[in-house]
């Protein structure tokens, strides 16, 4: 008769407990009104110590951050149409599609609940959303090196960007078609189409 051995604990690497808990903090804000988003909640769900959390993110806010950053690297992908106009245009499209999914509103609401209580944790957090900051200006560099004039990046954030978040946090779909381009047309400066408001 043999004895019965315990059973080992699977250890996770680092990018497997990012993945959990990542996907954690998504199950999370689709859970029904009231479902607790902490820190030892999102352990649980993850199935990962509390103080791995702690130890990687610092913040409850910190992680909402990555999440948000995280997802919007992989749903606006920084495509290269070979001029300006076209990338912001595929990029905006790209932003419009994310915000039409459940998933892209719930990213919505992991940016409010993001936003810091302290100036350490609003440090954190402006580190994750930094990335999304060098994103608009690979698009800036590349528009620069075929000899385009890009808009600073406050200008690209505040009329191309900001409209598209503005609308979600307000639950107001963007129109069907030709939101995307009417944005461009807006930030570069041309005249817009008729008839879209």
């Amino acid at each position: 008769m043999t004895s019965k051995q315990p059973t080992a604990r699977i250890r996770k690497s680092p990018e497997q407990v990012r993945s959990a808990v990542h996907q954690a903090v998504i199950d999370l804000l689709s859970a029904p009104a009231g479902a607790e988003l902490t820190i030892p909640a999102i352990a649980q769900c993850a199935g990962v110590n509390h103080t791995s959390i702690y130890r990687r993110w610092g913040s409850r806010e910190a992680l909402l951050a990555d999440v948000v950053t995280t997802r919007l690297e992989r749903d606006w992908p920084l495509n290269d149409t070979g001029t300006l106009r076209g990338d912001l245009t595929a990029w905006a499209e790209a932003g419009v599609a994310s915000m039409r999914t459940p998933e892209g509103r719930l990213l919505v609401r992991a940016v409010a609940l993001s936003m810091p209580s302290s100036a350490d944790m609003q440090a954190e957090r402006a580190q994750h959303f930094r990335r999304r900051l060098h994103a608009i200006e690979r698009i800036r560099e590349r528009a620069t090196a075929r000899g385009e004039n890009p808009p600073p990046v406050e200008q690209i954030l505040d009329q191309l960007i900001a409209p598209l978040y503005l609308r979600a946090i307000f639950g107001i779909d963007p129109p069907v078609s030709g939101y995307p381009e009417l944005l461009v047309e807006r930030l570069l400066g041309n005249t817009c189409a008729p008839g879209m408001a």
